[in-house]
């Protein structure tokens, strides 16, 4: 008797296996995080992130354009905002001449067809660190999305292409979506972190901004871990408030959630591979335990073959020298 079917003959070289390859991952498939910070001259490396940089607004100026030149075409934005300019309401994110829209307005000037996405969230210019205003020890939330959608239309108005409400309290995608819409922002985009859950691979992004909460923890706003059918639920939610894009963080622990949104709903789905999965992988490296190409783009493969049309990603430099 012979065998029929072969699996193996559709692996047996780098052409047929090429050729057959479901998932395929270039430049166009990355979202890439950017962090600025005030000053001049400035790149400075992120102790807990090696080889990722906060940028100056003129280095940023040069930062797009490198991307633009490798091909991609897309970013986020992140500030890190001075002590001294941080209060409870977050005054300073309503800032028309502040650091956020700055960096937008220099994104734009180097490279006017990148496409800027900015994160819209208390943080980083909170003096507590949490994502919301706080009243006697508790993250509010009618108010937080009240500013949450005049931080939106601040960004819109200093020319984002998409605002990324990452806070995950509740409303804030109709607040915001409302608020574009009457000061005519019609083509503003919102891209929402609608399944973000209460992770603990987010330490080596909160060095990064020195935006870790003050007190408590982000566990009354941010998903459960443990929960599944909720991710469901409320990024189908945020798509009939008016969401664009929904978002998955973090990514490799959660790409069944990436999967059962892709099942289930029919608008783009982010991933991001946030950074703590970044720092792991470098830090193994650097030990000599992975093989850090090899698994990063097996990690990102992955996270598109779970159903991410977007990968938000610090890797994605790296990712794209390598498809090179």
């Amino acid at each position: 008797m012979h065998l029929l079917r072969r699996n193996r003959r559709l692996r047996n070289s780098e052409a047929i296996r090429s050729l057959v390859r479901e998932t395929t991952i270039s430049p166009a498939d990355f979202l890439v995080p950017l962090f600025v910070v005030e000053g001049k001259g400035i790149q400075e490396e992120i102790a807990s992130m090696p080889g990722y940089y906060r940028y100056s607004l003129d280095l940023l100026h040069n930062e797009v354009k490198s991307l633009w030149a490798m091909g991609l075409k897309s970013v986020l934005l992140f500030v890190k905002v001075p002590d001294n300019l941080k209060d409870n309401k977050g005054t300073e994110a309503l800032n028309a001449d502040g650091l956020m829209q700055r960096a937008i307005k220099t994104v734009k000037d180097a490279v006017p067809d990148m496409l800027v996405m900015t994160d819209v969230a208390l943080d980083p210019y909170s003096s507590y660190g949490h994502d919301g205003i706080v009243e006697d020890g508790y993250i509010v939330n009618d108010a937080t999305t009240s500013v949450l959608a005049k931080m939106a239309v601040s960004h819109a108005r200093a020319g984002a292409d998409f605002v990324a409400p990452s806070d995950m309290m509740d409303g804030r995608i109709l607040a915001i979506r409302d608020l574009l819409e009457k000061e005519q922002f019609v083509n503003t985009g919102i891209m929402s972190y609608s399944a973000k859950y209460a992770s603990a691979f987010y330490g080596p992004f909160r060095d990064a901004l020195d935006s870790a909460p003050g007190f408590g923890d982000k566990k009354t706003y941010q998903m459960d871990p443990a929960n599944r059918e909720e991710a469901i639920k409320e990024t189908v939610m945020d798509i009939e408030e008016g969401a664009d894009i929904v978002m998955v963080k973090p990514g490799l622990c959660y790409l069944d959630i990436v999967r059962d949104l892709k099942n289930t709903v029919e608008v783009p789905i982010a991933v991001y591979q946030v950074s703590g999965e970044y720092a792991m992988l470098k830090a193994a490296a650097e030990k000599g335990w992975l093989d850090h190409d090899a698994v990063m783009l097996e990690q990102v493969t992955a996270i598109k073959r779970a159903g991410a049309n977007i990968i938000a990603t610090y890797f994605a430099k790296e990712v794209v020298k390598l498809l090179s």
